[in-house]
């Protein structure tokens, strides 16, 4: 009986855990997004470096935010580490002790003391790569984050390429989008460096939103809408529209010919309304900001928006755009040929 029983419990305990654990994600993924959280309330981040090479592009982009005590943010500082000759993970709050730690460390201690509405907490987690994301999923579960940001899996070379670091990295970016309990944000750095430069006085900061519609597309504009708090930051918001009207389609309840039929309203059209409502209201809060822009794009086809996404290469220091589009905008013709968030240097 006594063996029976070790039996039973080494079975159910881990099973139980293991659907505990999917059940939380899901609910904590409805419920943590940057569109969910409110301007005056706490955001929290949790943002994730390989190598002190990510972390002073990763500090502009806060900055952009623009933190202050009435809109305060709360960063995870992680430093993510290859674990070998264990058998488990780690999770450690940073002391002093490693080199390559402490410089991490010591930046974004540096940038919390001169900036007002920050708070940062700086960890390392040692772990091996293939189940790297599920100490960081869990971690922005265990914080209550709504934004996790993630180093690109290339960097920019001299000569203005981007070259593979670690093939680990794109598995281990892909494994966090799959599994993350909140919004998920890839950065490609290629020397973001605009809030450095209205923190020294020399310019201004020239931020893009491509907008082609979609939750992934509303969390970016959600994020634009906290970027556009900053005094030297001028947003401009592209949305692209297809040239063709939405599809609709009717259900004919009785054979009249159209008199007992009633309107089916797709998935698309119900996320187009979320859109429509998401971006009047950011555009009323902005309405006499001279630092917003707004134009409207026609594209017909996926050659169409590429020619507009290159006539607008190279002239901002920052461009924010979703992962996903609708399944019959001219965009999706565009993202089958690199014009996604995770090729995006295509």
């Amino acid at each position: 009986m006594v063996m029976v029983q070790v039996i039973t419990t080494a079975i159910i305990t881990p099973t139980v855990t293991a659907f505990q654990k999917r059940g939380r994600h899901f609910v904590a993924y409805k419920r943590r997004t940057i569109q969910k959280s409110k301007l005056e309330a706490e955001l929290r981040m949790l943002a994730c470096v390989h190598t002190p090479r990510n972390v002073p592009t990763m500090i502009n982009l806060f900055e952009a935010i623009h933190p202050s005590r009435r809109s305060p943010i709360c960063i995870y500082a992680l430093h993510l580490v290859e674990l070998t000759g264990r058998t488990s993970a780690m999770l450690v709050v940073q002391t002093a002790g490693q080199i390559q730690s402490d410089n991490i460390t010591s930046a974004f201690k540096n940038f919390e003391q001169h900036t007002g509405g920050v708070s940062i907490q700086p960890l390392t987690v040692i772990s091996p790569y293939p189940t790297m994301h599920e100490d960081i999923c869990n971690l922005a579960e265990d914080k209550h984050v709504a934004f996790i940001i993630l180093p690109f899996h290339k960097q920019l070379t001299v000569d203005g390429a981007m070259e593979v670091t670690n093939p680990a990295f794109r598995i281990l970016n892909q494994n966090v989008l799959a599994n993350a309990p909140c919004s998920v944000g890839i950065l490609v750095d290629k020397g973001f460096v605009g809030s450095t430069k209205v923190a020294s006085g020399h310019a201004t900061t020239q931020i893009i939103v491509l907008f082609f519609g979609g939750p992934d597309d509303r969390e970016a504009l959600s994020y634009a809408r906290r970027i556009v708090e900053h005094p030297g930051t001028i947003l401009t918001i592209i949305r692209f529209v297809p040239g063709q009207q939405a599809f609709h389609s009717s259900i004919d309840l009785d054979g009249t010919n159209g008199q007992g039929s009633v309107t089916v309203i797709t998935e698309n059209e119900r996320a187009r309304r979320l859109d429509e409502e998401l971006l009047n209201d950011f555009k009323s809060a902005n309405l006499n900001n001279g630092r917003v822009v707004y134009e409207e794009k026609v594209v017909n086809n996926g050659e169409e928006t590429l020619a507009a996404i290159r006539s607008i290469r190279n002239i901002h220091d920052l461009y924010i755009v979703g992962r996903a589009q609708y399944m019959d905008s001219p965009s999706r013709l565009a993202s089958t040929t690199g014009v996604n968030a995770r090729n995006w240097e295509q």
